[in-house]
Protein backbone atom coordinates (compact mmCIF):
# COMPACT_ATOMS: atom_id res chain seq x y z
CA UNK A 1 0.00 0.00 0.00
CA UNK A 2 1.43 3.21 -0.55
CA UNK A 3 1.19 6.19 1.80
CA UNK A 4 -1.21 9.05 1.13
CA UNK A 5 1.96 11.28 0.76
CA UNK A 6 2.81 9.48 -2.45
CA UNK A 7 -0.12 9.49 -3.75
CA UNK A 8 -0.32 13.14 -3.80
CA UNK A 9 2.63 13.29 -5.40
CA UNK A 10 1.93 11.02 -8.13
CA UNK A 11 -1.30 13.41 -8.52
CA UNK A 12 0.86 16.46 -8.54
CA UNK A 13 3.11 14.92 -11.33
CA UNK A 14 0.22 13.68 -13.38
CA UNK A 15 -2.24 16.25 -15.15
CA UNK A 16 -0.25 19.35 -14.52
CA UNK A 17 3.37 18.99 -14.73
CA UNK A 18 4.27 19.23 -18.64
CA UNK A 19 7.66 18.17 -20.15
CA UNK A 20 10.34 20.38 -18.88
CA UNK A 21 11.28 21.86 -22.48
CA UNK A 22 8.38 23.48 -23.14
CA UNK A 23 6.67 24.58 -19.75
CA UNK A 24 6.41 23.85 -16.26
CA UNK A 25 3.81 24.79 -13.90
CA UNK A 26 3.95 23.25 -10.15
CA UNK A 27 1.08 24.18 -7.95
CA UNK A 28 1.66 27.04 -5.34
CA UNK A 29 4.91 27.80 -8.03
CA UNK A 30 4.54 30.76 -11.09
CA UNK A 31 7.67 29.76 -12.88
CA UNK A 32 8.00 29.74 -16.68
CA UNK A 33 9.96 28.86 -19.27
CA UNK A 34 11.50 31.95 -20.53
CA UNK A 35 12.42 30.76 -23.98
CA UNK A 36 8.47 30.89 -24.89
CA UNK A 37 7.08 33.43 -22.75
CA UNK A 38 9.45 35.90 -22.21
CA UNK A 39 8.88 38.17 -19.21
CA UNK A 40 8.67 41.96 -18.90
CA UNK A 41 12.51 41.58 -17.58
CA UNK A 42 13.97 39.00 -19.50
CA UNK A 43 16.41 40.38 -22.49
CA UNK A 44 13.99 38.59 -25.30
CA UNK A 45 11.49 41.08 -24.47
CA UNK A 46 13.02 43.98 -25.02
CA UNK A 47 14.37 43.34 -28.66
CA UNK A 48 12.11 44.63 -31.65
CA UNK A 49 12.49 44.19 -35.26
CA UNK A 50 14.04 47.04 -36.72
CA UNK A 51 11.36 49.20 -39.01
CA UNK A 52 13.31 48.52 -42.24
CA UNK A 53 13.08 44.42 -41.74
CA UNK A 54 9.73 44.65 -40.40
CA UNK A 55 8.22 43.34 -43.81
CA UNK A 56 11.01 41.47 -45.43
CA UNK A 57 13.60 39.79 -43.21
CA UNK A 58 17.42 38.65 -44.87
CA UNK A 59 18.24 36.39 -45.09
CA UNK A 60 16.85 35.68 -48.89
CA UNK A 61 17.53 32.70 -51.96
CA UNK A 62 20.28 34.05 -54.39
CA UNK A 63 20.14 33.93 -58.04
CA UNK A 64 23.54 34.22 -59.89
CA UNK A 65 21.34 36.03 -62.96
CA UNK A 66 20.32 38.52 -60.76
CA UNK A 67 23.93 39.75 -59.78
CA UNK A 68 24.83 39.55 -63.43
CA UNK A 69 22.18 41.39 -64.60
CA UNK A 70 22.95 44.05 -61.94
CA UNK A 71 27.00 44.23 -62.99
CA UNK A 72 26.15 44.37 -66.42
CA UNK A 73 23.58 47.53 -66.33
CA UNK A 74 25.70 49.31 -63.41
CA UNK A 75 29.12 48.69 -65.85
CA UNK A 76 27.53 50.03 -69.22
CA UNK A 77 25.37 52.76 -67.52
CA UNK A 78 28.78 54.60 -65.30
CA UNK A 79 30.39 53.86 -68.75
CA UNK A 80 27.89 55.88 -70.93
CA UNK A 81 27.54 58.88 -68.62
CA UNK A 82 31.41 59.07 -68.38
CA UNK A 83 31.69 59.63 -72.01
CA UNK A 84 28.65 61.78 -72.13
CA UNK A 85 30.29 64.05 -69.72
CA UNK A 86 33.30 64.59 -71.44
CA UNK A 87 31.63 64.99 -74.75
CA UNK A 88 29.58 67.96 -73.07
CA UNK A 89 32.16 69.43 -71.50
CA UNK A 90 33.98 70.10 -74.64
CA UNK A 91 30.61 71.24 -76.10
CA UNK A 92 30.86 73.30 -73.42
CA UNK A 93 33.58 75.22 -73.91
CA UNK A 94 33.33 75.56 -77.98
CA UNK A 95 29.93 77.22 -77.49
CA UNK A 96 28.78 80.46 -77.67
CA UNK A 97 25.12 80.56 -77.68
CA UNK A 98 23.67 81.65 -74.40
CA UNK A 99 20.80 78.96 -75.09
CA UNK A 100 22.76 76.15 -75.95
CA UNK A 101 25.00 76.62 -72.75
CA UNK A 102 21.48 76.83 -70.61
CA UNK A 103 20.58 73.52 -72.61
CA UNK A 104 23.98 71.63 -71.83
CA UNK A 105 24.23 73.03 -68.43
CA UNK A 106 20.71 71.30 -67.69
CA UNK A 107 21.91 68.34 -69.85
CA UNK A 108 25.16 68.11 -67.84
CA UNK A 109 22.92 68.18 -64.56
CA UNK A 110 21.38 65.63 -65.93
CA UNK A 111 24.69 62.66 -66.60
CA UNK A 112 25.92 64.07 -63.47
CA UNK A 113 22.66 62.81 -61.56
CA UNK A 114 22.81 59.50 -63.60
CA UNK A 115 26.25 58.80 -63.16
CA UNK A 116 26.28 59.33 -59.22
CA UNK A 117 22.60 57.25 -58.88
CA UNK A 118 24.62 54.12 -60.74
CA UNK A 119 27.77 54.69 -59.09
CA UNK A 120 25.94 54.57 -55.42
CA UNK A 121 23.21 52.45 -55.81
CA UNK A 122 24.98 50.36 -57.75
CA UNK A 123 28.30 49.78 -55.79
CA UNK A 124 25.80 48.62 -52.85
CA UNK A 125 24.13 46.29 -54.86
CA UNK A 126 27.71 44.75 -56.34
CA UNK A 127 28.79 44.96 -52.79
CA UNK A 128 26.35 42.71 -51.54
CA UNK A 129 26.64 40.34 -54.03
CA UNK A 130 30.14 40.39 -54.06
CA UNK A 131 30.30 39.89 -50.17
CA UNK A 132 27.08 38.21 -49.17
CA UNK A 133 26.89 40.78 -45.94
CA UNK A 134 23.92 40.22 -43.42
CA UNK A 135 22.04 43.55 -43.69
CA UNK A 136 20.59 42.75 -40.26
CA UNK A 137 24.19 42.70 -38.67
CA UNK A 138 25.54 45.29 -40.82
CA UNK A 139 23.17 47.73 -40.53
CA UNK A 140 20.74 47.02 -37.02
CA UNK A 141 19.06 50.67 -37.03
CA UNK A 142 18.35 50.43 -40.20
CA UNK A 143 20.49 53.87 -41.32
CA UNK A 144 22.17 52.19 -44.25
CA UNK A 145 19.25 51.07 -45.36
CA UNK A 146 17.64 54.31 -45.25
CA UNK A 147 20.40 55.93 -47.39
CA UNK A 148 19.92 53.57 -50.10
CA UNK A 149 15.91 54.27 -49.84
CA UNK A 150 17.05 57.89 -49.98
CA UNK A 151 19.50 57.06 -53.06
CA UNK A 152 16.69 55.02 -55.13
CA UNK A 153 13.77 58.24 -54.71
CA UNK A 154 16.12 60.88 -55.18
CA UNK A 155 18.05 59.62 -58.07
CA UNK A 156 15.01 58.04 -59.69
CA UNK A 157 12.93 61.71 -59.39
CA UNK A 158 16.42 63.60 -60.50
CA UNK A 159 16.14 62.80 -63.79
CA UNK A 160 12.49 62.98 -64.33
CA UNK A 161 12.06 66.97 -62.47
CA UNK A 162 15.13 68.07 -64.70
CA UNK A 163 13.82 66.99 -67.74
CA UNK A 164 10.46 69.61 -66.88
CA UNK A 165 12.81 72.05 -66.26
CA UNK A 166 14.63 71.76 -69.36
CA UNK A 167 11.08 71.74 -71.30
CA UNK A 168 10.47 75.07 -69.01
CA UNK A 169 13.32 76.55 -70.20
CA UNK A 170 12.73 75.85 -74.21
CA UNK A 171 9.25 77.12 -73.61
CA UNK A 172 10.53 80.15 -72.79
CA UNK A 173 13.44 80.67 -74.62
CA UNK A 174 11.33 79.31 -78.05
CA UNK A 175 8.06 81.21 -77.42
CA UNK A 176 8.33 84.12 -74.76
CA UNK A 177 12.13 84.68 -75.90
CA UNK A 178 12.01 88.10 -74.02
CA UNK A 179 11.15 86.88 -71.42
CA UNK A 180 14.34 85.93 -70.77
CA UNK A 181 16.83 88.89 -70.93
CA UNK A 182 19.34 88.52 -73.23
CA UNK A 183 21.91 89.12 -70.35
CA UNK A 184 20.88 86.49 -68.36
CA UNK A 185 23.80 84.64 -66.38
CA UNK A 186 24.46 81.46 -67.38
CA UNK A 187 24.98 80.78 -63.28
CA UNK A 188 21.17 81.07 -63.54
CA UNK A 189 20.71 77.80 -65.08
CA UNK A 190 23.03 76.35 -62.22
CA UNK A 191 21.03 77.78 -59.47
CA UNK A 192 17.71 75.84 -61.32
CA UNK A 193 19.78 72.63 -61.45
CA UNK A 194 20.58 73.13 -57.75
CA UNK A 195 16.72 73.61 -56.87
CA UNK A 196 15.66 70.58 -58.81
CA UNK A 197 18.01 68.70 -56.60
CA UNK A 198 16.86 70.16 -53.59
CA UNK A 199 13.39 69.30 -54.29
CA UNK A 200 14.21 66.02 -54.73
CA UNK A 201 16.76 65.67 -51.76
CA UNK A 202 13.22 66.91 -49.66
CA UNK A 203 11.03 64.43 -50.95
CA UNK A 204 13.59 61.65 -50.17
CA UNK A 205 14.08 63.03 -46.74
CA UNK A 206 10.62 62.53 -46.05
CA UNK A 207 10.71 59.38 -44.31
CA UNK A 208 12.63 60.78 -41.72
CA UNK A 209 9.88 62.94 -41.09
CA UNK A 210 7.96 59.64 -40.47
CA UNK A 211 6.06 60.23 -43.46
CA UNK A 212 6.34 57.40 -45.39
CA UNK A 213 9.38 54.43 -44.15
CA UNK A 214 12.06 52.49 -46.56
CA UNK A 215 12.10 48.68 -46.27
CA UNK A 216 14.48 46.20 -47.56
CA UNK A 217 13.36 44.53 -51.09
CA UNK A 218 13.44 40.96 -52.00
CA UNK A 219 16.24 39.76 -53.20
CA UNK A 220 17.88 41.16 -50.22
CA UNK A 221 20.09 43.47 -52.27
CA UNK A 222 18.49 46.65 -52.06
CA UNK A 223 16.20 49.39 -49.91
CA UNK A 224 13.44 51.03 -51.36
CA UNK A 225 10.27 52.97 -50.02
CA UNK A 226 7.85 50.67 -48.44
CA UNK A 227 4.83 50.67 -51.47
CA UNK A 228 1.66 50.24 -49.02
CA UNK A 229 -2.27 51.30 -48.88
CA UNK A 230 -2.00 52.16 -45.10
CA UNK A 231 -1.21 55.25 -43.47
CA UNK A 232 2.16 57.34 -44.26
CA UNK A 233 3.32 54.64 -46.34
CA UNK A 234 0.59 55.19 -49.22
CA UNK A 235 0.65 59.14 -48.83
CA UNK A 236 4.80 59.08 -49.48
CA UNK A 237 4.32 56.04 -52.46
CA UNK A 238 1.57 58.39 -54.37
CA UNK A 239 3.65 61.90 -53.65
CA UNK A 240 6.50 59.97 -55.06
CA UNK A 241 4.34 58.51 -58.00
CA UNK A 242 2.44 61.64 -58.66
CA UNK A 243 5.84 63.90 -58.68
CA UNK A 244 7.31 61.58 -61.52
CA UNK A 245 4.23 61.55 -63.57
CA UNK A 246 3.94 65.32 -63.29
CA UNK A 247 6.54 65.74 -64.43
CA UNK A 248 6.31 63.70 -67.27
CA UNK A 249 3.37 65.43 -67.81
CA UNK A 250 4.43 68.91 -67.86
CA UNK A 251 7.32 68.04 -70.17
CA UNK A 252 4.99 66.66 -72.64
CA UNK A 253 2.94 69.22 -72.88
CA UNK A 254 5.58 71.86 -73.18
CA UNK A 255 7.82 70.09 -75.87
CA UNK A 256 4.47 69.81 -77.71
CA UNK A 257 3.94 73.56 -77.59
CA UNK A 258 7.29 73.93 -78.58
CA UNK A 259 8.18 71.88 -81.33
CA UNK A 260 4.58 73.34 -83.12
CA UNK A 261 6.45 76.97 -82.84
CA UNK A 262 9.48 75.57 -84.39
CA UNK A 263 8.19 73.82 -86.99
CA UNK A 264 6.86 76.74 -87.59
CA UNK A 265 10.06 79.04 -87.75
CA UNK A 266 12.10 76.12 -89.02
CA UNK A 267 10.42 75.10 -92.18
CA UNK A 268 8.09 78.92 -92.92
CA UNK A 269 9.75 81.81 -94.18
CA UNK A 270 12.58 82.24 -91.73
CA UNK A 271 16.15 83.03 -93.16
CA UNK A 272 18.29 82.46 -90.81
CA UNK A 273 18.28 79.16 -90.89
CA UNK A 274 21.86 78.46 -89.66
CA UNK A 275 20.33 80.12 -85.86
CA UNK A 276 17.71 77.56 -85.93
CA UNK A 277 19.68 74.32 -86.41
CA UNK A 278 21.18 74.86 -82.84
CA UNK A 279 17.19 74.64 -81.66
CA UNK A 280 16.46 71.74 -83.31
CA UNK A 281 19.01 69.53 -82.17
CA UNK A 282 18.43 70.72 -78.99
CA UNK A 283 14.35 70.21 -79.18
CA UNK A 284 15.29 66.56 -80.96
CA UNK A 285 17.64 65.71 -77.79
CA UNK A 286 14.85 66.57 -75.24
CA UNK A 287 12.16 64.83 -76.80
CA UNK A 288 14.34 62.06 -76.93
CA UNK A 289 14.85 62.49 -73.43
CA UNK A 290 11.26 62.68 -72.41
CA UNK A 291 9.80 59.81 -74.43
CA UNK A 292 12.85 57.75 -72.92
CA UNK A 293 12.19 58.72 -69.45
CA UNK A 294 8.04 58.43 -69.87
CA UNK A 295 9.34 54.50 -71.52
CA UNK A 296 11.70 53.55 -68.79
CA UNK A 297 9.60 55.18 -65.51
CA UNK A 298 6.26 54.98 -66.54
CA UNK A 299 5.52 51.46 -65.64
CA UNK A 300 7.07 51.40 -62.39
CA UNK A 301 5.26 55.03 -61.45
CA UNK A 302 1.71 54.03 -62.43
CA UNK A 303 2.21 50.35 -60.96
CA UNK A 304 3.05 52.05 -57.52
CA UNK A 305 0.13 54.04 -57.61
CA UNK A 306 -2.20 51.33 -58.60
CA UNK A 307 -1.14 49.10 -55.84
CA UNK A 308 -1.32 51.69 -53.22
CA UNK A 309 -5.25 53.51 -54.76
CA UNK A 310 -6.66 49.27 -55.00
CA UNK A 311 -5.24 48.42 -52.15
CA UNK A 312 -3.69 45.30 -53.56
CA UNK A 313 -0.74 43.27 -52.36
CA UNK A 314 2.75 44.20 -53.22
CA UNK A 315 3.53 41.68 -56.58
CA UNK A 316 7.25 41.44 -55.93
CA UNK A 317 8.51 40.32 -59.79
CA UNK A 318 6.08 42.76 -61.10
CA UNK A 319 8.51 45.35 -59.27
CA UNK A 320 11.84 44.16 -59.79
CA UNK A 321 11.09 43.92 -63.71
CA UNK A 322 9.37 48.00 -63.57
CA UNK A 323 12.19 48.84 -61.77
CA UNK A 324 15.09 47.56 -64.36
CA UNK A 325 12.99 49.67 -67.05
CA UNK A 326 13.26 52.57 -64.83
CA UNK A 327 17.40 51.88 -64.05
CA UNK A 328 17.59 51.43 -68.35
CA UNK A 329 16.80 54.88 -67.87
CA UNK A 330 19.76 56.58 -66.68
CA UNK A 331 21.86 53.91 -69.47
CA UNK A 332 20.01 55.51 -72.35
CA UNK A 333 19.84 59.20 -71.31
CA UNK A 334 23.55 60.04 -72.27
CA UNK A 335 23.46 58.20 -75.57
CA UNK A 336 21.00 60.81 -76.45
CA UNK A 337 23.38 63.08 -76.74
CA UNK A 338 26.48 61.34 -78.10
CA UNK A 339 24.75 59.98 -80.65
CA UNK A 340 22.56 62.40 -81.87
CA UNK A 341 24.42 65.46 -82.58
CA UNK A 342 24.54 66.95 -86.05
CA UNK A 343 28.32 66.67 -85.99
CA UNK A 344 27.54 62.60 -85.47
CA UNK A 345 24.45 62.68 -87.61
CA UNK A 346 26.58 64.05 -90.62
CA UNK A 347 29.60 61.39 -90.51
CA UNK A 348 26.55 58.74 -91.02
CA UNK A 349 24.81 60.69 -93.21
CA UNK A 350 26.97 63.13 -95.53
CA UNK A 351 24.31 64.94 -97.19
CA UNK A 352 22.34 65.58 -94.48
CA UNK A 353 21.52 69.29 -93.73
CA UNK A 354 19.38 70.44 -91.49
CA UNK A 355 17.87 73.21 -94.31
CA UNK A 356 14.43 74.15 -94.96
CA UNK A 357 14.48 73.31 -98.07
CA UNK A 358 16.16 69.50 -97.31
CA UNK A 359 13.08 69.62 -94.37
CA UNK A 360 10.19 70.44 -97.10
CA UNK A 361 11.12 68.00 -99.15
CA UNK A 362 11.89 65.31 -96.44
CA UNK A 363 8.75 66.42 -95.61
CA UNK A 364 6.32 67.97 -98.25
CA UNK A 365 3.14 68.26 -96.09
CA UNK A 366 4.97 70.15 -93.83
CA UNK A 367 4.94 73.01 -96.46
CA UNK A 368 1.10 72.95 -96.81
CA UNK A 369 0.70 72.94 -92.81
CA UNK A 370 3.40 75.81 -92.30
CA UNK A 371 2.36 77.93 -94.50
CA UNK A 372 -1.19 77.94 -93.52
CA UNK A 373 0.22 78.23 -89.80
CA UNK A 374 2.40 81.39 -90.94
CA UNK A 375 -0.49 82.86 -92.47
CA UNK A 376 -2.69 82.11 -89.14
CA UNK A 377 0.37 84.70 -87.27
CA UNK A 378 0.76 81.63 -84.82
CA UNK A 379 3.85 81.35 -82.63
CA UNK A 380 5.51 83.27 -80.66
CA UNK A 381 9.55 83.35 -82.57
CA UNK A 382 10.42 86.13 -85.35
CA UNK A 383 13.51 85.93 -87.02
CA UNK A 384 15.70 88.46 -85.37
CA UNK A 385 14.33 87.52 -81.62
CA UNK A 386 16.82 86.78 -79.44
CA UNK A 387 16.64 82.62 -77.92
Amino acid sequence: MRTGDEQLKDFQKGPCEKRADIIIVVIGDDRRDERLFPSPSSPGANESTPLCFSINSPPFPQRNTTATLSAVFSSLGLTSNLIALVVLVNAYKRTHSRSRSFFLIFLGGLVTTDFMGLLVTGTIVLSFYATQFNWRELDPHCHFCNFMGMSMVFYGLCPLLLGAAMAVERFVGINRPFARSSSMPRSRAVVMVLMVWTFAGCMALLPLARVGSYHIQRPGSWCFLNISSQGSDMLFSMLFSGVGLASIGISFVLNTVSVATLIRVCCGQDKAQRRRDYEVEMMVQLLLIMVIGSLCWCPLLVFIAQTVLLGRPLQVHRLLLWLRFASCNQILDPWVYILFRRAVLRRFYPSLRMSRDSIMNLYPSLRRMTRTYSLGGGGSLKQDEPI
